[in-house]
C-alpha cells in the first residue's frame, strides 16, 4: 500500500517526509508537512485549528498565530490551483479545508525524485541520536537534541531536511548508512550519540556522505548539564551551524567536478562557491564570473545575486579588486536584489551586511547582520559579520560576543583567519591583550603568513611589551613585496586612535 498523497503536480511522500512538485523537492518545514498530511487525509472537510495544532505540535502548548504562519507558508509553497485560488481555504471561526482531491487508489511510491538534476538541493536526514548513558530516563534528552537539530537545519536554504517522523522510524535499528539513505532518498546523514555522567554531558555528531560512506565532518562537545533545554538549543545550533558550511563546500566541489558545459543557474552558483572557498585572488575572480553568469541566466534566483555580493566584498577586503568603487557598487546592488527576491534568506542579508561593511555603510551592515540572525539564530556568518561591523564602528567590547559565538559555531570556516583577526582586535581594544594574542595566533594557524595576521600579532605583542616577538613578526611583514589587503580598511577609517596604536607598534618593531 502506498504512503503517498498526490494532488495536481505534487506528491507528498509520507514515508520519506517530503513534498515533490513534478519530481523535484519543495522546501517545506516539518510542521508544514504534518499540517499538509492532516489536510490531505480529510479532503473537502474542515479541520479545526485545535485538530491541526495537535497534528503538527502534539501536546506542546503554542500560540494560534504559529498555525497561521505555517498555513500561510504552505499556501505560498504550493502556489495557486491551475484554475486559480488556493489549495487550502480558510473556514471562518473553524479552521482550514483542503480543496483538491488527493488520489484514493494505491500507487507505486516514488522511490527517487524523477530527474534528480544538477539543480536539486541536497537532502539530509538526522538520525535519532543514541543514548549512551545507560539510563532510559535520559532517552528524552537524546530525542530532544535530535529534533532540535532537525528544526535548526530546516532554516537553511541550501538543503532539504527529512521530517522528524521519517527519521525516527530508524530509532534503535542497526542498518547500514547506505541502506537508510536509499530508503529515505537522501544524500547525507547526520549520526550522533549522547552520554550523560553526573552534571556533564558529551555529545558526538558526524556528517556522512551516504553513497560512499565517507565522513565529511565530525565533532565532539563536552558541556555542563545545568539546564537541559538550554543545552539542547546550544548543541542544536552548534551542530547545525558547523554542518551547513561543510555541505556548502562538498556540494560546490561536486558541482565543479560534474561540469559538462550544459549548466543550470543553480549549478553554476555551486561551482562558484567551490572557487570562492579556495580564498585566492584567481579563484575569487573565477567565482565572480560564475556568479555573474548565474545571475544573468536566472534573474529570479536569489543565490546568484547574494553570492555576487559576497564575492565582491571579498575582492575588496583581500585587496584583490581592480576597481574598488565599481566592485562595491556591483556587490551592493546584487545583495539588495537578493534581499528583494528572498527576504527570508539569511544569506541574502549576510551578503548585504558584508558588502555594506566595506562600502562605508556600517549601520546598514549591522542592521542586515541582525536580520540574518533573527531569521536563523544558528547562522554563524550572521554572528561573525555582526561582530565585525560593530568593531569597525568602534564598539570593540560589544563585538566580542558575536565573534566568539560565530567562531564556535563554525570552527572550520576557510576564511576563519579573517574572523580570528577581528576577534583579536576586539579583545585588544577592549583591554584584553593576552586573549587578543591567543586569537591572533589562531588566525596565523589557519592561514600562515597572511599580512594582516602578522600586523595584528605585532600590535598584540607590542601592547604586552613582548618586543622580541613583535620584531620577529615585523620582519616577516617586511618580506612581502605585494601590497597588504584592505580587510581592516573600515576599522582604520573610523577609528584613528586604534589605527595609531597599531601603526606605533609596527614602527617600533621595525626600528
Amino acid at each position: 500500500m502506498s504512503t503517498d498523497f498526490t494532488f495536481g503536480p505534487f506528491v507528498l511522500d509520507r514515508r520519506r517526509g517530503r513534498l515533490l512538485r513534478e519530481g523535484r523537492p519543495v522546501a517545506v518545514s516539518s510542521k508544514g508537512l504534518r499540517l499538509l498530511e492532516a489536510l490531505l487525509g480529510s479532503p473537502g472537510q474542515a479541520l479545526t485549528k485545535t485538530e491541526l495544532m495537535q497534528a503538527a505540535w502534539g501536546d506542546t502548548a503554542i500560540e494560534e498565530s504559529n498555525l497561521s504562519v505555517q498555513i500561510a507558508a504552505l499556501r505560498k509553497q504550493l502556489g495557486p490551483i491551475s484554475e486559480g485560488g488556493d489549495w487550502i481555504t480558510t473556514v471562518p471561526r473553524v479552521g482550514y479545508r483542503f480543496v483538491g482531491l488527493p488520489a484514493t487508489e494505491p500507487m507505486e511510491s516514488t522511490a527517487e525524485p524523477k530527474a534528480l538534476s544538477a539543480e536539486h538541493r541536497p537532502w539530509i536526514a538526522v538520525l535519532p541520536f543514541t543514548n549512551l548513558s545507560g539510563e532510559r530516563e535520559q532517552e528524552y534528552l537524546a530525542d530532544g537534541i535530535t529534533e532540535d537539530i532537525i528544526t535548526a537545519l530546516t532554516r537553511f536554504r541550501w538543503l532539504f531536511v527529512v521530517a522528524r517522523n521519517s527519521s525516527f522510524a530508524y530509532k534503535d535499528r542497526s542498518l547500514d548508512a547506505k541502506q537508510i539513505a536509499q530508503e529515505l532518498g537522501v544524500e547525507y546523514l547526520i549520526e550522533g550519540s549522547v552520554r550523560k555522567s553526573g552534571q556533564r554531558m558529551r555529545i558526538s555528531a558526524q556528517l556522512v556522505e551516504a553513497r560512499s560512506r565517507r565522513h565529511i565532518w565530525a565533532e565532539r562537545y563536552d558541556l555542563e548539564l545545568t539546564d537541559v533545554f538550554a543545552v539542547q538549543d546550544e548543541i542544536a545550533e552548534r551542530v547545525a551551524g558547523a554542518i551547513e558550511p561543510e555541505l556548502l563546500k562538498t556540494e560546490g566541489a561536486q558541482a565543479a567536478a560534474r561540469h559538462t558545459g550544459n549548466m543550470t543557474a543553480w549549478d553554476i552558483v555551486r561551482r562558484g562557491t567551490w572557487h570562492f572557498h579556495q580564498v585566492t585572488r584567481e579563484n575569487h575572480h573565477k567565482a565572480r564570473e560564475l556568479f555573474r553568469q548565474a545571475a544573468k541566466l536566472d534573474r529570479e534566483l536569489p543565490e546568484g545575486h547574494l553570492w555576487l555580493g559576497r564575492v565582491n566584498a571579498g575582492l575588496v577586503a583581500y585587496g584583490w579588486s581592480d576597481n574598488r568603487v565599481a566592485d562595491l557598487r556591483e556587490g551592493t546592488e546584487a545583495a539588495l536584489k537578493a534581499v528583494q527576491l528572498d527576504e527570508r534568506n539569511p544569506y541574502a542579508h549576510y551578503s548585504l551586511a558584508i558588502i555594506s561593511a566595506y562600502a562605508d555603510q556600517l549601520e546598514q551592515s549591522i542592521s542586515a547582520a541582525r536580520k540574518a540572525i533573527e531569521i536563523s539564530p544558528s547562522f554563524a556568518l550572521g554572528h561573525l559579520i555582526l561582530g565585525t561591523a560593530l568593531l569597525f564602528n568602534g564598539s570593540a567590547t560589544e563585538a566580542i560576543s558575536p565573534l566568539e559565538y560565530g567562531l564556535r559555531l563554525s570552527r572550520h570556516d576557510p576564511q576563519g583567519f579573517a574572523w580570528f583577526n577581528m576577534l583579536a582586535l576586539a579583545r585588544l581594544f577592549s583591554g584584553r591583550p593576552e586573549a587578543a594574542l591567543e586569537a591572533a595566533a589562531r588566525a596565523l594557524q589557519v592561514r600562515p603568513n597572511w599580512p594582516t595576521s602578522l600586523e595584528v600579532l605585532v600590535c598584540c605583542c607590542g601592547t604586552l611589551e613582548k618586543w622580541d616577538e613583535a620584531r620577529r613578526w615585523a620582519q616577516q611583514i617586511a618580506g612581502f613585496t605585494s601590497p597588504s589587503d584592505d580587510i581592516l580598511a573600515p576599522l582604520k577609517a573610523h577609528n584613528p586612535a586604534w589605527t595609531e596604536q597599531m601603526a606605533s607598534s609596527l614602527r617600533r618593531a621595525q626600528a
